[in-house]
């Protein structure tokens, strides 16, 4: 008993430990965001200054387009991602067993590979290719990257649905596009939202890819903006109040994607009697 009680104990407090050393480095940042010093550790008094500067029309404004830079490239290529990867992953999963695993080791490389090695190849492929790089060949560079992501999001998806819904669904007259919208799609819409959201993350969280393809037109990014600036000598201390609001997005996101699963868990739970009854396929009758 008195092991067990100290097996749990050691559990919980290097759980808290592991919490403490992930998560204090961005209460910090929260914390400071709410003060106007410059120097980071130097605490002045309560102000809202930074969150105000942030926001004012005309300051920063190499910082609002990083920023508006980085959503749009992340949107773009989570989209785009998505909806190629979602593709793919049902023509891989199509596929016979042994062409399946070849494509699945294929779509592994660009994860296995480091960002830096990605960055450098895509950097010579579009000097050799001649294409002009910017906003384009970040998007596009952004997208080779987040797309073996999304297919791997999709794919369990597609292993756990129920092979025989599609074939019966063709059976009762439904046309394969009726039958990947009312069967398939519904079955691995969580798997396509995973794979959306972690583009999304990925994208803006991206540095070594991004400074390979940006190019010298001016185009920034947040991550190439906080590194231009770290090497000036010193953080924009507005990036402090712009951290915390992208952190408290991310984690209101997070519980409620959370939760609406947890919900939709639950009624899926207390209908599983109707769902017996009313299959899916009945709609093509």
């Amino acid at each position: 008993m008195t092991k067990s009680v100290l097996k749990q104990a050691f559990c919980q407090g290097y759980l808290w430990l592991l919490l403490l050393l992930l998560y204090s480095p961005i209460i910090i940042i929260m914390v400071f965001s709410f003060t106007e010093a410059k120097v980071m550790g130097n605490w002045t008094g309560f102000s809202l200054k930074l969150y105000r500067n942030l926001f004012a029309e005309g300051t920063h404004h190499s910082l609002t387009a990083a920023l508006v830079n980085t959503i749009t490239i992340a949107l773009i290529t989570a989209t785009v991602s998505t909806i190629f990867g979602t593709i793919t992953a049902i023509g891989i999963h199509n596929l016979r067993s042994r062409s399946r695993r070849a494509i699945s080791f294929v779509n592994n490389i660009p994860i296995l590979n480091g960002d830096v090695i990605i960055g450098i190849s895509l950097f010579l492929l579009f000097i050799t290719l001649g294409i002009p790089q910017g906003y384009v060949t970040v998007v596009l560079s952004h997208i080779t990257f987040c797309l073996p992501y999304v297919i791997l999001s999709v794919m369990p998806r597609l292993k756990q649905m129920n092979p025989n819904l599609y074939e019966a669904a063709l059976d009762l007259g439904a046309s394969p596009m009726q039958a990947l919208r009312k069967i398939i799609i519904p079955e691995i819409l969580p798997g396509m939202v995973s794979g959306f959201m972690l583009a999304v993350t990925m994208s803006i969280d991206d540095f070594a890819v991004t400074i390979f393809t940006i190019g010298n037109e001016g185009l920034e990014t947040l991550s190439t903006y906080i590194y231009a600036d770290a090497r000036k000598g010193g953080l924009t201390p507005e990036l402090r109040p712009l951290s915390t609001i992208i952190f408290v997005v991310v984690l209101v996101l997070l519980v409620a994607i959370n939760k609406r699963k947890v919900k939709k868990a639950g009624a899926l739970k207390g209908k599983s009697e109707k769902r017996k009854v009313k299959n899916p396929i009945a709609s093509f009758k």
